[in-house]
């Protein structure tokens, strides 16, 4: 008579030989805690970076940092990696199924105990495992061309952060020039009063007006401050940390001619556009993937065996469900719904991203027909300020014909440089609607060549 036992040694050994299969395969997990006392970089020196720093940084310079340090786009980057793993994920095949069992004789005619086995495989998932990974493929492309749409847009902040800055201390200079000069004004009338030369009536316009010229003055301080800590921000740095940056801000021109010419061809170089047509891509695959899981599920395998008398017996196995009421309609629906609204949402932006683009370019030409005139009307005033100085020096002419001349040449002076920021904020702008100086982006080839042309396909 055979051994009883031999079926529970068998059972035994071949469970510990699988669970030792298994943990050798299985990841470990390790933790890492959250750093609480985190705090922004205290010196330049301290921020990431390639060679060596300039004492004074241009706006390329600020640029260059940004990509480095900023600690949005640090973040916003580890999406590549779970774009990766989701892509890993799709890419795994399925498991197949194994399953056995021994049932012991207790009674009866039979000498042995039964056993059944078998191993079987879901045909379904292998139908519908390259539109997953087609899908996961697109998405982890589309994850990847939002990156450096955000890294885009990061350079533009920073660029215009430090044009702002550069342009803004000439406008402080200015306005501190102003203040000063109505302030000097205020004294000398003041002095006047009290030798009996001047009477309240003729000191209250000039102390509305210094008034008026100090407040400016500390609302645009306070302006350069909060502009100062959100350029730390974008680099990491600590708001206390002051940067020396370049006393001159250049933008490249903006070619019209070559921008318009671009224009039709935006959607293939802009990442947010990329990130939408991959996105599309991706969805084409669900719609796809969705047809093809009308089809029911269905497994083949093997089954082995043993009744209590030893008969034996091995052949196949198959199982498959009938698809009377589930034929995987609501999913296909939904995806086909999802794909018309990213398909309406594409062109809405397309539309969007070209029709800014032709605003901003008619603003330029507006904004320096503008410039033009305006300086032309400085340089009028410029050689009767230099003549209005030397005739109150001389003393041919009185101080309020004076201060008000030099006030207005001030004044001129400040709308020529708010109107050259503006201009220089519109074409940074403009740079990183159309790529120019930006990280290049390219739409991505079709790896969808074998994709069904219709999703009509019939279970």
């Amino acid at each position: 008579m055979k051994n009883p036992t031999a079926p529970f040694r068998f059972v035994r050994h071949a469970t510990l030989a699988a669970a030792m299969l298994a943990l050798g395969a299985c990841a470990t997990y390790s933790p890492k805690p959250l750093d609480l006392a985190v705090v922004g970089k205290t010196s330049l020196a301290d921020l990431r970076h390639d060679g060596t720093l300039p004492e004074r940084l241009t706006p390329d310079d600020v640029v260059r940092l940004v990509l480095d340090n900023n600690p949005d786009l640090v973040a916003v980057r580890a999406q590549h990696g779970i774009a990766e793993a989701q892509l890993r994920t799709a890419g795994i095949l399925p498991n197949p199924v194994a399953s056995y069992s021994y049932a012991n004789l207790l009674s009866g005619p039979g000498e042995i105990g039964t056993v059944a086995a078998s191993l079987a495989m879901d045909i379904k998932s292998l139908v519908t495992f390259i539109p997953k990974r087609r899908a996961a493929k697109a998405t982890a492309q589309s994850s990847d061309a939002t990156v450096l749409w955000q890294e885009w847009q990061t350079i533009g902040k920073a660029r215009l952060a430090a044009i702002d800055l550069i342009e803004g201390d000439k406008q402080l200079a200015l306005l501190r020039s102003n203040a000063t000069l109505w302030q000097e004004r205020l004294q000398r009338n003041q002095q006047a009063l009290k030798q009996g030369d001047a009477t309240l009536a003729t000191l209250a316009p000039d102390i509305a007006a210094g008034s008026d010229a100090q407040k400016t003055l500390d609302d645009f301080e306070r302006a350069q401050q909060t502009r100062r800590r959100d350029l730390n921000l974008l680099l990491g740095l600590d708001p206390a940390v002051k940067l020396q940056l370049a006393d001159a801000a250049t933008v490249p021109a903006i070619d019209t001619v070559a921008v318009r010419a671009q224009l039709p061809d935006l959607a293939n170089r802009r990442p947010d556009l990329i990130a939408l047509q991959l996105g599309y891509r991706a969805e084409e695959e669900k719609v796809w993937g969705a047809v093809l899981a009308q089809f029911p599920l269905f497994s083949l395998g093997s089954t082995y065996g043993r009744d209590s008398s030893n008969v034996r017996t091995f052949g196949p196995q198959l199982t498959m469900d009938l698809p009377v009421f589930d034929r995987n309609q609501g999913n296909i629906a939904q995806e086909r719904a999802t794909r018309e609204q990213l398909h309406a949402e594409f062109e809405a932006r397309l539309i969007a991203a070209k029709s800014e683009v032709e605003a901003m370019l008619a603003d330029q030409a507006l904004l320096q027909k503008q410039l033009e005139t305006k300086t032309a009307m400085l340089a009028q005033m410029e050689p009767m300020a230099a003549h209005v100085q030397t005739a109150f020096r001389q003393g041919d002419i009185d101080e309020r014909s004076y201060v008000d001349l030099i006030a207005s040449r001030n004044a001129k002076q400040q709308e020529i440089l708010a109107l050259r920021l503006v201009m220089l904020e519109q074409q940074v702008a403009l740079a990183t609607l159309v790529g120019s100086g930006m990280p290049h982006a390219e739409m991505p080839g079709s790896s969808n060549s074998s994709t069904q042309s219709s999703d009509q396909a019939q279970p």
